[in-house]
């Protein structure tokens, strides 16, 4: 076979020692087709409420819109402009995509024993079938050959969800999102395909546009938002919305855990502060931790699932942020606490049986310290997947090692791919159930486990955990 010739190893992710390995494909042959159960993501529901959208060009396929693949190629020196990011001023960028795309073949080794480099390599050859390596000398002939592929009616959004085996699709949507596109998909029977309340622009307020958000908030809710309880009214309006068309789940980003509920006096207060542009940092940080503690409440009512990401600082680059916006791969875990932070929150919802708190962190170092006894104790928690720059072979296998021997295993959630990237769903999820049987085959061969326990959580990793976490 030819060096240049692309064939992934059909053991990849799986321990080189034989019986292991021997374990690990039996596992993996059991749940390798199930269905993909997928809680948490950006995929913008727009692109599958319309019937003829297609997914560009293989540079707005792969490149443009991927803050995995900015970031590695900004670091080595390839600047945005050059990979046709536009910018907020309007100036020039690269608009001729077989040239970005040369740009990106040409440093594709940067990828290499990477979890995005895992990803595309799935990608082009399952996916697409390309059958020759990713360089700068194959590029316009791959280009050639995704063009052609893309163009086909195979490879259509909707086509592709078919073809993936997708039974739950959740978006991620502001709290202001008139959820149109949602309900086109409803109408039309897609109802696997949920919305997901994200209220972080009108309960941040040291977002820039919070003010206009408020305003947004006000017209699609039909609620006079005017001081607080108008503003919690909204809110639960907002919620019953999403839920009529489906939503499982909240999900809510922020800085650190910090929970602490205000007097409806203080909250006022506060509240009234914002809207006259007078809320300083120190308001900001009081009044979210408050609406956390509102956002379980409401979730108790209401039944939907509460995520809660923590741990990203975001925009850490002030100039790309300038220039480009946000979601330009310069966002940097932080160190978090969980355990005081959090405990105001779960001290008045963590034993309810109606409530579901699924949580998410960037530091890792609390997997075994704080986020697998919390999950271990309370009721309400479960642990979701390791997260963003985690979401890689040894950050899996990390958290296995560190979870679940305090947690166990059913105090988590399972898998979600959290991607904005709809052609790597399949390849993101595949990465993941090839790990945690590679793992559990770890245990049989340990004698930990006998064969029959490792097949029951195999199909629990890839899809039980999830389904019950959420849709249950």
């Amino acid at each position: 076979m030819s060096e240049k010739t692309w064939r992934l190893s059909p053991d990849r992710c799986f321990a080189a020692e034989p019986t292991q390995r021997a374990v690990a494909r039996d596992l993996y042959a059991a749940v390798k087709d199930l269905p993909l159960i997928a809680p948490h993501g950006h995929v913008p529901p727009a692109l599958l409420a319309d019937p003829d959208a297609r997914l560009g060009t293989p540079a707005e396929l792969f490149i443009i819109p991927d803050h995995y693949i900015l970031r590695m190629l900004y670091s080595q020196g390839v600047a945005l402009e050059e990979l046709g990011v536009p910018r907020r001023d309007g100036a020039a960028v690269e608009t001729d995509h077989r040239r970005i795309w040369q740009r990106f073949a040409e440093n594709f080794h940067l990828f290499r024993a990477t979890p995005t480099g895992l990803w595309l390599a799935d990608e082009l050859t399952t996916l697409f079938g390309v059958e020759e390596r990713l360089t700068g000398a194959s590029a316009q002939r791959i280009y050639d050959h995704l063009e052609a592929q893309l163009a086909r009616p195979e490879f259509t959004p909707r086509a592709l969800l078919n073809r993936f085996g997708i039974e739950v699709l959740c978006t991620t949507d502001a709290a202001t999102d008139p959820l149109d596109h949602h309900r086109k998909l409803h109408a039309e029977g897609l109802t696997h395909i949920r919305p997901t309340f994200r209220p972080d622009a009108v309960v941040n307020l040291d977002n820039p546009t919070w003010r206009t958000q408020i305003d947004a908030l006000s017209a699609v809710s039909g609620v006079d938002v005017v001081d607080y309880a108008s503003y919690v009214q909204a809110l639960e309006q907002r919620r019953a919305a999403f839920k009529q068309l489906g939503a499982l789940a909240t999900d809510h980003a922020a800085l650190t855990p910090y929970t602490a509920r205000l007097s409806t006096h203080e909250a006022e207060a506060i509240f009234q502060r914002a809207l006259h542009g007078q809320a300083d940092a120190a308001d900001a940080v009081a009044f979210t931790g408050h609406m956390l503690m509102e956002m379980a409440r409401m979730s108790i009512e209401d039944g939907l699932v509460m995520q809660l990401h923590v741990g990203s600082l975001r925009n850490h680059h002030d100039v790309l942020f300038t220039h480009f916006g946000p979601d330009m791969g310069a966002d940097i875990p932080i160190a978090t606490e969980w355990t005081r932070n959090l405990r105001p929150l779960l001290n008045a919802y963590g034993a309810d049986p109606r409530f579901r708190l699924i949580l998410f962190t960037l530091d890792e170092s609390t997997y075994g310290r704080e986020l697998a006894p919390l999950a271990g104790h309370y009721p309400a928690v479960r642990l979701g997947p390791p997260w963003w720059f985690f979401d890689s072979v040894n950050g899996m296998r990390r958290f296995f090692d560190r979870v679940i021997e305090t947690a166990g295993l059913y105090n988590t959630a399972g898998f979600n791919d959290d991607t904005r990237a709809f052609a790597s769903i399949p390849s993101r999820h595949d990465v993941w159930r090839r790990v945690s049987c590679d793992w559990l085959a770890g245990l049989v061969v340990q004698g930990m486990l006998a064969e029959d326990e490792a097949a029951e959580m195999a199909y629990e990793c890839a899809y039980g955990l999830a389904k019950r976490a959420y849709c249950a």
